[in-house]
């Protein structure tokens, strides 16, 4: 089968791999979409750091944001998953450790991560491995480009209820990428009054016309303007720290970006303003509810998507290469049989 493989930093190509067989306990995936993130462009430049830990090695092969059709399965596997379009968890735990047996499997120390940690294939392929148990069906009304925004909108969720985003939340969301505006999307479905903070005028013009009224850069944010809640969802080193000082006492702010840098906050001012400070990993245990949300409408993502190209487009993108008239969502999809 095809399959984009990275092989060093800046080095890609779409190579002929063996096709994966199913082992116990797995089922073969038919790739129909894969998202491209911004943790797959930090193994293209080599800045990745499971590539510094050890965690992962060249040459890799990315992408853990897909859905697809199972098609082949192992031999203790149900065959009624056989046709079934499916997505699933990135996080594979070992299964038998406390992490694992207390539902925290996305923490296992020798947990797998699809494209990312411990060598287990991504989905920019024709073909994928996953293991049943984290298998999660898609609905017919969660189209090719729905199924691969479950992933990035299992972490959005996550983080919406990790800031315990009601109706009467008001909420700022650093970084209008495509976490923030998955973020965005979903709290705005519960209710809360959504402000936007960004740096550039396009992606702040991109969040407007989703519908998103509220959208500010660090120079023209109100003082005076409060917030019970702050996701920083950039890789800047100075807004987790930012993020302290605009929350309400009482407050909750959540932390799904990571800079390449350690980055400060200030632990006196989250006791002296008695604030709740949260990190969210993954997607883990916000699949299901993330598909109920697009299944019946309540979040519509596919305007984040931009395009979608074939594998042998992968390396521009991953690379920042990208023509003006795809416009300014955020997200790009690829289709491994283009």
């Amino acid at each position: 089968m095809r399959a984009f493989v990275v092989v060093g930093p800046g080095r890609a190509d779409v190579l002929d791999v063996p096709a994966p067989v199913p082992r116990i306990g797995e089922v073969i995936v038919d790739v129909e979409r894969a998202g491209v993130c911004g943790t797959d462009a930090e193994f293209y430049s080599g800045h990745m750091a499971y590539l510094h830990s050890g965690d992962a090695a060249y040459p890799i092969r990315i992408g853990h944001e897909w859905c697809g059709v199972v098609s082949e399965v192992g031999a203790d596997v149900d065959r009624e998953w056989l046709g079934r379009r499916v997505t699933g968890d990135t996080m594979l735990g070992c299964g038998d450790c406390f992490r694992c047996l207390s539902g925290r499997q996305h923490l296992c120390a020798d947990r797998f991560e699809i494209g990312i940690r411990g060598g287990w294939p991504g989905a920019l392929a024709e073909q994928l491995p996953v293991p049943v148990r984290a298998l999660h069906p898609l609905p017919d009304s969660v189209d090719a480009t729905l199924g691969a925004l479950v992933e990035p909108g299992g972490n959005a969720l996550r983080v919406v209820e990790a800031a315990a985003v009601t109706a009467s939340t008001r909420l700022l969301v650093l970084g209008p990428g495509t976490i923030g505006l998955l973020t965005a999307q979903i709290a705005a479905a519960r209710g809360a009054e959504v402000h936007l903070l960004g740096r550039d005028a396009e992606s702040l013009a991109f969040a407007r016309s989703l519908g998103f009224a509220h959208t500010w850069t660090a120079d023209d944010l109100p003082a005076d303007l409060t917030f019970d809640a702050v996701v920083d969802a950039t890789n800047a080193r100075d807004l987790p720290g930012f993020a302290v000082r605009r929350v309400e006492p009482g407050g909750r702010v959540v932390y799904i970006g990571l800079a390449e840098e350690p980055s400060l906050v200030d632990s006196r001012a989250l006791v002296l303003k008695d604030v709740s400070a949260v990190g969210v990993l993954s997607a883990s245990g916000g699949l299901s509810g993330t598909i109920e949300l697009y299944a019946t409408g309540a979040v519509d993502p596919r305007p984040l998507v931009a395009t979608t190209v074939g594998l042998a487009d992968a390396a521009d993108v991953l690379a920042g290469r990208r023509p003006s008239s795809w416009g300014a969502a955020p997200k790009v999809h690829v289709d491994p049989r283009r």
